[in-house]
């Protein structure tokens, strides 16, 4: 299927964006990957350096912890157009000094967010990956952190799923709190098995 007329013209507008020039300690460049069959959105933090350097979302190891959730292979998750990656923003936003990336900038979301999401016709499920994209997707609705968020999930569902990070730093966290991978992976495995059998 051929991208849609608006979907198509936003994605032009977000990958010329130069919003953040002279911001980031690089030049930018937007990764984003959508489609008209775009079902499942995962929306994450940032791209991180990797991610800056391939162009293609999740292509390090917390894609592929990320993937593992989902229970999907990289060839599912990059090659079916019903699951698509739009972050909060789309470019990489740095490596702060002490370790980690910086913020994701505001006004990524702000410019881009509502127009792509118009011309997304088919979402099913959104993926909130994260406290950033927690905290502006569901604005007084998100828990105190991202921990309340997360154990709060049923009250979400059925359109929304929020999730911690995938990154390896959150290894421990996950071993804090294992109703995690007891009950949300299960309950997103399914979700994701519907979307791409229905």
């Amino acid at each position: 299927m051929t991208t849609s007329p608006d979907l198509e013209a936003v994605l032009a507008d977000i990958r010329a964006c130069r919003a953040c020039l002279g911001d980031l300690p690089h030049e930018p460049r937007p990764v984003v990957r959508v489609f008209p069959e775009t079902r499942l959105l995962i929306c994450g933090q940032a791209p991180g350096r990797r991610v800056h350097e391939s162009g293609l979302p999740f292509t390090d190891p917390s894609g592929d912890r990320l993937r593992d959730w989902l229970g999907v292979d990289s060839t599912t998750f990059y090659g079916d157009p019903r699951i698509g990656v739009a972050a909060q923003a789309f470019c990489y936003p740095g490596t702060a000094p002490k370790g980690g990336d910086y913020p994701p900038p505001r006004r990524c979301a702000a410019l881009w967010r509502p127009r792509l999401l118009q011309a997304l016709p088919q979402m099913e499920l959104t993926l909130l990956v994260g406290g950033y994209a927690q905290a502006w997707a569901l604005g007084t609705r998100a828990g105190s952190n991202m921990t309340g968020t997360v154990r709060a999930w049923r009250d979400y569902a059925p359109s929304v799923l929020p999730l911690p990070h995938p990154s390896w730093r959150n290894t421990a966290w996950l071993q804090r709190h294992p109703w995690f991978e007891a009950e949300v992976v299960p309950y997103l495995r399914q979700r994701v098995r519907d979307i791409l059998t229905a």
